[in-house]
């Protein structure tokens, strides 16, 4: 049996991208295959497509990172899991989750909560996990002032709620047209640009407690001193740079999934799913968050 599957062919632009039909894929030892009912689509899907995470591994590689699903067969070590199980997770090594079948790392899949939709479920595994764990590197105090650069997309709109479930006074980071999203989860939004660090001063002329960055680059320096401190600067778009300002790039923990699962669960956190697309489509998507104009999570529905 086949499956159809999203690949790029070669590191580049959207026109290496195709949808193929592969073999269905079986879970090797500490895997879960899975039918895909969801699978959120990330910045990182289009930079390693580019290459700019590195060009290792076979051509043409499968895309996507995380999905939700029902389980169609365990591999061997597999306990956690049965067939039939609803879950969301990680793609495991060499597989990818814009697919009609996947296969999941087992040690990053954790059961769906009858609570959420596959929808949202599939938006958990990088950005909520991710916006759970740079919201938490750093220790803040009710109170404390949290900045986040680059609020509007998927990580910073769950980073921003964390906040709030945490009491932080959290000012937003993000195009204008992201304006209401932003201030829709408590933060108070600024409005990205040459003067927005100026325009944060304002707000907190003593300079903000934490800087959790979902941009980098020049946005990222032109913001940094802001901080009460530089090593308060936590990355998770550009770590290099957060670096080279005393900063740190974001400690990932294979506790982050779970952690926000619950933290969702119980309706604290809402993904935001603004956008969604069929697999026919799924360029269609990856577009969409390649040019930076997404608001909120877009999903791949196969």
């Amino acid at each position: 049996m086949t499956t159809q599957t999203l690949v790029f062919t070669e590191h580049g632009g959207p026109e290496t991208q195709a949808l193929i039909d592969r073999p269905r894929p079986v879970p090797g030892r500490g895997e879960v295959a899975i039918e895909v009912k969801a699978a959120g689509v990330n910045p990182a899907d289009w930079k390693i497509r580019a290459g700019l995470m590195g060009a290792r591994g076979q051509l043409p590689a499968a895309m996507g990172l995380e999905a939700s699903g029902i389980i169609t067969s365990v591999g061997e070590g597999v306990e956690a899991f049965s067939v039939g199980d609803a879950v969301l997770g990680l793609a495991a090594k060499g597989h990818g989750t814009f697919a009609r079948h996947t296969v999941l790392d087992a040690t990053q899949t954790v059961l769906k909560p009858e609570e959420l939709s596959f929808a949202d479920a599939a938006a958990l595994p990088v950005a909520g996990a991710t916006a759970y764990d740079v919201t938490h590197q750093i220790e803040l105090e009710p109170g404390q002032t949290m900045l986040i650069l680059g609020a509007g997309g998927g990580i910073g709109l769950m980073a921003a709620q964390i906040g709030k479930v945490h009491e932080f006074a959290t000012i937003g980071v993000a195009n204008a047209g992201k304006k209401e999203l932003v201030e829709s989860t408590g933060a108070t939004f600024v409005e990205a640009g040459d003067v927005a660090a100026d325009r944060v001063r304002t707000i907190v002329p003593e300079g903000v407690d934490l800087i959790i960055d979902l941009v980098g680059g020049q946005a990222l320096r032109d913001i940094a001193g802001i901080a009460k401190n530089p090593s308060v600067i936590v990355s998770a778009a550009d770590p290099v740079t957060a670096a080279d300002l005393g900063g740190a790039a974001v400690q990932r923990t294979r506790e982050g999934i779970e952690k926000i699962t619950g933290v969702a669960q119980y309706g604290l956190v809402d993904a935001q799913v603004r956008e969604r697309f069929d697999l026919e489509h799924a360029m269609d998507a990856i577009a969409l968050v390649e040019g930076g104009h997404a608001a909120g999570k877009v999903i791949i529905e196969p």
